[in-house]
């Protein structure tokens, strides 16, 4: 039975990127593992990470099955501690479904900490495949003048297929979500539920 990760990381309980990414987990037909990296962060990687990496690359070690080996220190443990649970329930996973939302034209410091915690040098997780759901407050689609500024799903599609090898990866965006706040942009709220619309349609 295929397994979902499901992480969502929007410092918001009601978001738009969490109404997406449970759109998709209820239509989800195999078992599943929930995390929230907003309500339970995931502590920011120390110098006891480095020292696990450096000694994988030394070693020439790639299978994660064989991480802990190099783990010797009590620092190192501890390091080791906060990684071990997050990089099984990634190893577990099929699909890795990620809400996220783009915060300051990237991504939440909430997700890049988990990020940071579960990638190793040389790792490979071909075999998967990752669905993005984000909501941005403009509009950062190719062609429209705040394109450029996108380092939210540039960022995450380059590290996944160049840290991950993994090249299927779904993006869905659901676009100008500050028209809901901000005067300038009411006028454009119409477009604001289409692409919520749209969004909730694709997943």
């Amino acid at each position: 039975m295929p397994h979902l990760l499901h992480l969502d990381s929007s410092a918001r309980r009601s978001s738009f990127s969490r109404e997406l990414t449970a759109r998709f987990a209820a239509g989800w037909t195999g078992t599943r593992t929930y995390r929230d990296l907003a309500a339970e962060p995931v502590p920011v990687i120390g110098e006891a990470w480095t020292e696990i990496c450096d000694a994988l690359l030394a070693n020439e070690i790639t299978d994660p099955a064989h991480y802990a080996d190099v783990v010797e220190t009590p620092e190192q443990k501890k390091a080791w501690a906060i990684v071990e649970p997050l990089l099984a329930e990634l190893l577990e996973a099929d699909v890795v479904l990620i809400g996220a939302p783009m915060y300051n034209f990237s991504i939440p410091a909430a997700l890049k900490a988990w990020i940071d915690q579960v990638t190793f040098p040389k790792m490979s997780l071909r075999t998967k495949k990752f669905v993005i759901a984000g909501a941005r407050g403009g509009t950062y689609a190719e062609g429209t003048p705040r394109a450029r500024f996108d380092h939210h799903e540039r960022y995450l599609r380059d590290f996944i297929a160049g840290h991950y090898d993994v090249t299927d990866v779904r993006f869905v965006h659901a676009e100008l979500t500050n028209a809901l706040v901000d005067p300038r942009l009411a006028e454009r709220d119409g477009e604001r539920k289409a692409s919520r619309e749209a969004a909730l349609k694709a997943l």
